[in-house]
Order: C-alpha cells, then structure tokens, then sequence
C-alpha cells in the first residue's frame, strides 16, 4: 500500500480494523489530539508530525499558539497542508490577552483570529490557559467579561468559545464557590461552552459528574488524559486513576461533541505514549458509543 492509500483509509478510520471483525468503527472523528502533546515534535518537523500521527489514526487536532500565523504558516498555507494529509482542526487554543501582548489572544485581533479560524474549518476557540500573573482576584472577576465579549463576536462568526481549565481553577474564591464555579455562573451558556480537563479536575480532587449535573449540556469539549496514583503525575490512558468509564458514561449529560487525547509530557517517547494509549482507548467501547 502506498502512502496516499494508506492515509485515505486512515482518514475513514479503517485503520488496524479488517473486514469482517466486529468492532466499533473507530473514525478520526472519534479519535482526536490536542497537538501540544507533540509540541517538540512539531517543532522541529510539522508535517512529519502531522505523518506520525495519521499513521496513529489521528486525523483530526485541536491546535495550540496561533499569533496570526499557524505554526509559522499563513492561513492558506496551513490550509492546504491539512487538505495535503487529509486532516482538520476542530478547536484551537487562545489566551485572554490580559497580560499577553500577541496576537490571536480574545483582547487582541480576535475578528482576524476567527476569520483565520474560520478559513481552516475550526469549530471551537478555547480560552486556554491563565498565566500565574492573571490569577489575581481582580482578574478573575473580570474574566467573564472577557469571555462573554469574545464568546459574542465567536458566536457571530460561526465559532464556538469555550474555556479550558486546569486545576487552580478550582481554588476557594471565597466561602461559598471556587473560581470556576464563578466562571460558569457568570457567563452565558450559550456564548461560553467549557471544555474540561479531566485531569486537572481530577487532580484537584473533584468529580466531572458533579459539574453535568449542576451545568447540563455545557462541557461540548473534553481532554481526555490520566494521572499517576502516588505521584500524580501525567500518564498514558490506563495506566492510571481516572475511572474513564464512569465519566463517559455521563456524556450526554454533559453535552460532549469532541474530545481530545493528550498528555503534557511522558517518562517515555511521546508517539510510545500516545500508542500505548491510543490501543487502551481501542479496546474500550465507552469512549465510542
């Protein structure tokens, strides 16, 4: 099989599945990445990586550090090597612009960010991430604002904004509710969808399932991702704490549309880890039904 063949039956999830057997088709849509797992990867060859990773059966991203360009690349460039592989981006990483002077944060060129967005085929933006220097009580109470104003002119480009959190988040922002709790009750749950880190929710030492029930339908994104017992540590799906079962079953609750496989870092070589867990993944129908 040549590699053109190869990767088109990637692209319509044949990969490792012969005819005949019954398993679950697992299409590229089912089976995601969020690409800052192979971010050293990526930057010393991306479209090797982009190789790598449909050889996988991972044709499908969520991308990270737009800043008017992707990966170095115009919108059109970056177009057309994902039409190249037979690839798409479903959601892409931003921060607020708080205290972030580059492009493509929520404060700074947003309209030019959604158009570039929009011109890849994007469906989700993500507020991604809150550097030390924004965690203060005065930034958080203005953080909704930041969000709903984006998550509007989001909205009337054709995009989805959600919000990504990581665990200190969760810390107390006074005696009755944490700062993410803040976060979703002071925002519109039209205009600010949530996509949660199971992980870091984890890490902080609080149950998903809690959240879909209190916010029914608002979490559209997940990453998916596991955590060490004793260490706590980032590990390859399976091999640690996190009941993945329990949570997906939960699912429509929550309002799930894509999730993302990912892992900060290893103690292995990155496409060893995202093996080990792509196979975990394989063999355990709840991820798909």
């Amino acid at each position: 099989m040549n590699r053109k063949d190869f990767l088109a039956l990637t692209t319509l999830g044949f990969l490792g599945i012969s005819c005949g057997i019954s398993k679950p088709n697992y299409t590229s849509k089912m089976l995601a990445i969020q690409l800052y797992t192979v971010r050293h990867s990526i930057s010393k060859d991306l479209e090797k990586t982009f190789e790598r990773l449909a050889e996988l059966g991972f044709t499908e991203f969520e991308i990270y550090g737009y800043n008017g360009t992707f990966f170095g690349r115009t919108a059109k460039e970056f177009s057309q090597i994902l039409k190249n592989h037979g690839l798409k981006v479903i959601s892409s990483h931003h921060r607020t612009g708080i205290t972030d002077d580059g492009d493509g944060t929520l404060l700074k060129n947003w309209q030019k960010t959604l158009e570039d967005l929009n011109f890849i085929g994007a469906k989700y933006a993500v507020c991604s991430y809150l550097p030390e220097a924004e965690r203060s009580l005065e930034n958080y109470r203005k953080l909704p604002e930041v969000l709903e104003n984006a998550g509007r002119i989001s909205k009337q480009k054709g995009i989805q904004l959600a919000y990504h959190n990581h665990d200190f988040e969760f810390l107390k922002m006074d005696e009755q509710r944490n700062f993410y709790d803040f976060i979703l009750e002071n925002t519109s749950s039209d205009l600010v969808k949530m996509e949660l880190d199971l992980y870091w929710i984890s890490k902080a030492g609080l149950d998903p399932l809690v959240y879909f029930e209190k916010y029914p339908e608002r979490f559209p994104l997940w990453h998916v991702k596991d955590m060490k017992a004793v260490s706590k540590y980032f590990t390859e799906v399976g091999n640690g704490t996190i009941d993945f079962k329990k949570i997906f079953e939960a699912k429509e609750k929550a309002g799930l549309k894509h999730w993302f496989l990912e892992q900060d870092s290893s103690d292995k070589d990155i496409f060893e880890s995202i093996s080990l867990s792509k196979n975990y993944i394989k063999d355990k129908s709840y991820f798909f039904k």
